[in-house]
């Protein structure tokens, strides 16, 4: 069982990493796009602008799994370090049910705003609501849960490799 949980939050932050790289490259894309347009064809594009917003908020909340897999996001360094390791178990445990907490106000919260912006049009791309741009903290939130217990049953701490 907890190999096959494991291969699933493998599998599902692999993927929001895909969609977050993705979604940088689509903003720096439209960004290149957008000045090309403004400064050499003196034309500029606003709908770029606006698509540009809704691919860096969804590469946010779909980075965010890979950071909770990591034990990158929420950090205790100095507790941790200096604590036994029955305290360290301990920890890690207050620190997933902290982090639970967040997003499941986040997932519940994104899709009650998500489910609102449905009817907000978007200035730019009046065929396009609010939806759409909502929508990437409840399914951030969701990707970012599975991070959080994946993190939980196997704690991987990279960040603490890293640091001075």
């Amino acid at each position: 069982m907890k190999e096959k949980f494991l291969a699933l939050e493998r599998y599902s932050t692999g993927f929001a990493m895909v969609v977050a790289c993705a979604m940088m490259a689509l903003a720096a894309c439209l960004g290149l796009f957008q000045i090309i347009m403004r400064f050499v064809v003196e034309a500029p594009a606003e709908w770029t602008e606006v698509l540009i917003r809704f691919s860096l908020i969804w590469m946010v909340f779909m980075g965010i799994p890979a950071a909770f897999r990591r034990g990158a996001m929420v950090s205790v360094d100095v507790v941790y370090r200096w604590s036994p390791p029955r305290i360290r178990r301990l920890l890690d445990w207050l620190v997933c049910a902290a982090a639970l907490t967040l997003v499941v106000i986040i997932v519940w919260w994104g899709w009650d705003y998500a489910r609102r912006g449905r009817v907000q049009t978007v200035i730019g791309l009046e065929d396009v609501t609010m939806f759409w741009a909502y929508l990437a903290l409840p399914v951030g939130g969701i990707f970012s849960i599975i991070g959080i217990i994946g993190n939980l049953i196997d704690p991987q701490r990279l960040e603490l490799e890293t640091a001075q």
